[in-house]
């Protein structure tokens, strides 16, 4: 199946740019640097409770979870096939083109890549957590689910942070009580700084920001970090 907006010169020339890139870590660092600047994309995808869902896969515009999952799969494949296979895969429970498998909040989005093997969680040992049970009911027409989710707070985040690496994939918890996650984005290790690339709506687009920064203008319950594992 060929995904809608798909523009396989702009995917060979992102594969081209990260090619030389020995580890998943360079070749995520490369991609996503590719698309510093890609405007910021409301509700990128299509599909509804009431509307057939429709596999897209532009590379013009992102919100923060379209961007991640380009980037990972991009850094996954070898070729525009291998990037559309990985996509699929990342996208969707099983690679199900379904409404209903696409994984809408990001604890199932953790849960089934984890389960997949392209992802492992950093673990917070000897650093304070913080357990928070959610009731997620914000997307219409999905049925209600509970979640659990386990964060390190901000207070303990500059401990937490010496641990953290390129490539590294950042959630923010949610203070909602019906919500998991609010925003993600990917770690840039640059010597001691520690810098975040995501698509933030606020700022119109894709952006590289201090990761310090971006704690101290928003609020949350914490962070939750994950680590792709090596490509096969």
């Amino acid at each position: 199946m060929i995904p809608l907006g798909l523009n396989r010169r702009c995917v060979r020339q992102a594969l081209i740019e990260a090619k030389h890139d020995r580890s998943t870590a360079t070749r995520i660092e490369t991609v996503s640097r590719h698309f510093l600047g890609s405007p910021y994309k409301s509700a990128p995808l299509i599909g509804s409770a009431e509307t057939p869902e429709v596999f897209a896969a532009s590379l013009e515009g992102f919100d923060c979870v379209t961007y991640i999952e380009t980037v990972l799969a991009l850094a996954r494949a070898a070729t525009v096939d291998g990037f559309i296979k990985w996509l699929r895969k990342i996208r969707y429970e099983h690679g199900r083109i379904e409404w209903m498998k696409r994984n809408h909040y990001m604890t199932g989005w953790m849960r089934n890549n984890l389960r997949e093997g392209m992802l492992h969680l950093v673990p917070a040992r000897g650093i304070p957590t913080v357990r928070h049970e959610r009731l997620l009911n914000v997307v219409p027409g999905l049925p209600s689910r509970r979640a659990t989710i386990r964060s390190v707070p901000k207070s303990a985040l500059s401990r937490f942070a010496r641990r953290l690496n390129t490539g590294d994939l950042i959630f923010f918890a949610s203070t909602r009580k019906n919500l998991d996650f609010f925003h993600a984005g990917i770690l840039i290790r640059n010597d001691e700084r520690l810098l975040m690339r995501h698509a933030s709506r606020s700022q119109g687009g894709v952006v590289e920001q201090e990761l310090g920064d971006f704690l101290k203008g928003n609020r949350m319950a914490g962070v939750v970090v994950v680590r792709p594992d090596h490509s096969e």
